[in-house]
């Protein structure tokens, strides 16, 4: 069928076994064309394709509610809810987003972009329900990784106290974005062997109501009966311990066996748990293949070969930079221990954990654990680098401010993706880390120019022996500069000055550096002189330059790619106020207070006013052109 001629999933009802997989076929056709194009979450659609039909057939969305814990494989659901004409716009600035959005469709019930929330969001949805009195089904579909989060195992614990009807769907394909590590993985690897166990049960019940009772002997044999079957069918019995019916695991491509297990979740009163194995990329086989996580989400690429289309001869990326550098100085330092929460390929460690296997852990997705990990092992003198994108370190803000700051621990923070990361959009927009951890007291925070700095930044990370340090970089390559051979030591909290200038000042770092040069440069040729700094540390502030600056009262304008409430900006008005500068004048440019949207990141500057044209209006007020003399 014509996939753009749906409108909602309400045609599902009436189709066969048949003809949907042959609607499957042409989902997954269309998934892969279209994402060879846009790029996106191809391996996780892929992987949920008959699932998703089988919900939407058993089902009647919106009424019923369907939670889609990440939201990166909504796709499917996206398509049968009448938005596959979209598709060409998926990602892009003003088109279609690549989660869940509310906004977007009656049908999107509960926005998602970090993982293990649907199970909580999907517990409050059922009080309501319960309080309301209607009898809406809500349906959390969670994924074995993010399972592993500990607000995930939060929510089973309170649903399984409270017995409230609801329907988990367990989405297990071994993978989150990485291969899944940690314990409960292991419980299920050993649940995908131990087969149907829920219609063992079934079976030997109803085989002991036809024995006659001899008294409450029999009765009590019976149970003690089905509990050692229990144990002996599914080992651990977890969920069943947590007060859930476990109904699993089943192919999660057969229609059969979707259609057999819902209708039976459906009847089952309390919480139930569907455990459905599914095949992450099925239906591509170079995403079928994947083990590492690289079709997890992906840019462009072609069909035919799977081969990703990138430009050649780019700079090194951001992430490859820190940590090889950190795996350079960890040659020397035994003390050097890498954590990740679940990013290792995101954050470019492969190569320190093949070099360095004993001192590299991937603790899956658990950020706060990773974070007081990070802690625990400062305290034993050694020295922890957490490598954490900017958008998953708001997960574990207490225990940076608890764990790590409060004890003046020392812990490098290595914040990927600071700044705004485009495609994936307002969940994953790392620009609120600066206003975060600045006022956290003990807290050094920087962010280099280019790749050359960010390498000695990490060394001086490393050298630095007084408390917790943190070091921004971007999504993306660097600048391609030249690297210096040896490393070298930064002094924390010296800023740099990268052009003089008397008649106005840009205090800016990392990313927008380039963009207030270039404004620099063009407004020298209409004689306004500006003097532009790179404010590398952001904590704590170059006074002396300040005082220098402020001394001169010549207007200053701050410039960052992060949002202006306590960001860099307001330090450095904090700084004026402190010291009395009353009469200066300062303006500041950075993320408004809004959440920005998904779309390519110069796209983005442009909508919200941050190019390098709107620096020069800026400074032009600021600075009015000189009246030349005749």
């Amino acid at each position: 069928m014509d996939l753009f001629d749906i409108k909602g999933p309400k045609f599902l009802k009436n189709m066969s076994i048949t003809e949907l997989e042959q609607l499957s076929s042409d989902i997954r056709h269309f998934l892969i064309e279209k994402l060879s194009r846009t790029g996106g979450h191809i391996g996780p659609n892929l992987g949920v394709v008959e699932l998703t039909i089988a919900l939407h057939k058993e089902f009647d969305s919106p009424k019923d509610k369907f939670l889609w814990d990440v939201g990166h494989q909504s796709y499917v659901h996206k398509i049968l809810t009448g938005r596959a004409c979209e598709f060409d716009t998926l990602r892009q600035f003003k088109g279609l987003c690549g989660f869940p959005k509310r906004n977007e469709s009656e049908h999107d019930v509960w926005e998602t972009g970090h993982s293990s929330t649907s199970l909580s969001a999907a517990m409050g949805m059922v009080v309501a329900r319960d309080i309301k009195g209607t009898k809406e089904h809500i349906i959390p579909i969670i994924g074995d990784g993010a399972l592993t989060g500990g607000m995930a195992l939060e929510a089973l614990n309170h649903i399984g106290h409270e017995k409230k009807d609801m329907i988990v769907i367990l989405n297990d394909n071994e993978m989150s974005i990485a291969p899944n590590v940690g314990a409960l993985h292991n419980v299920l690897a050993h649940l995908r062997t131990a087969g149907k166990y829920n219609w063992v049960k079934d079976e030997l019940e109803q085989l002991l109501k036809k024995v006659p009772a001899v008294g409450g002997k029999l009765a009590a044999t019976a149970e003690r009966i089905k509990d050692s079957l229990k144990y002996l069918l599914v080992s651990g019995v977890f969920f069943e311990e947590l007060g859930f019916t476990y109904l699993g695991p089943i192919d999660g491509h057969s229609f059969e066996n979707l259609f057999e297990n819902l209708e039976y979740a459906k009847k089952t009163k309390g919480p139930v748990i569907l455990h459905v194995i599914t095949k992450k990329g099925k239906g591509y086989k170079p995403a079928e293949t994947d083990t590492i996580g690289t079709w997890h989400g992906t840019g462009p690429y072609k069909i035919e070969t799977g081969d990703f289309v990138k430009p050649v001869n780019t700079p090194p990326a951001w992430s490859a930079v820190i940590s090889e550098t950190v795996r350079k100085i960890a040659r020397y330092d035994d003390r050097i221990v890498a954590i990740t929460p679940a990013m290792p390929v995101g954050s470019k460690l492969e190569g320190f954990a093949k070099e360095f296997p004993e001192r590299m852990y991937d603790v899956g997705i658990a950020e706060q654990h990773a974070t007081t990990m990070a802690a625990g092992l400062a305290t034993q003198n050694m020295k922890p680098f957490l490598a954490i994108y900017s958008t998953f370190l708001q997960r574990a803000y207490d225990q940076v401010l608890h764990d790590i700051c409060r004890q003046n621990l020392n812990v490098f923070l290595g914040i990927d993706r600071s700044g705004l990361v485009g495609a994936d959009g307002e969940t994953h927009q790392g620009v609120f880390d600066i206003a975060f951890l600045r006022h956290i007291p003990n807290m050094v925070l920087m962010m280099p120019k280019d790749e050359n700095e960010g390498q000695h930044m990490v060394n001086t990370a490393f050298s630095y022996n007084e408390g917790p340090i943190a070091l921004r970089y971007a999504r993306g390559n660097g600048l391609g500069v030249k690297m210096d051979e040896e490393l070298k030591l930064i002094p924390i909290g010296s800023w740099e000055v990268l052009k003089e200038g008397n008649d106005a000042v840009i205090l800016t770092f990392g990313t927008t550096i380039p963009m207030a040069l270039e404004a620099a440069s063009i407004l020298a040729q209409d004689d306004i002189s500006v003097k532009v700094v790179n404010a590398r540390f952001i904590k704590p502030l170059d006074t002396d330059i300040l005082h220098q600056i402020f001394a001169a009262n010549i207007p200053i304008l701050t410039i960052e790619e992060s949002v202006l409430q306590g960001g860099f900006g307001s330090a450095v008005l904090e700084f004026a106020h402190d010291h009395h500068y009353q009469h200066s004048i300062i303006d500041r440019m950075g993320i408004p207070d809004e959440f920005i949207e998904h779309g390519n990141v110069n796209e983005l500057l442009k909508e919200i006013g941050m190019t390098t044209e709107d620096v020069i209006k800026r400074i032009q007020k600021l600075a009015p052109k000189k009246q030349k003399r005749a």
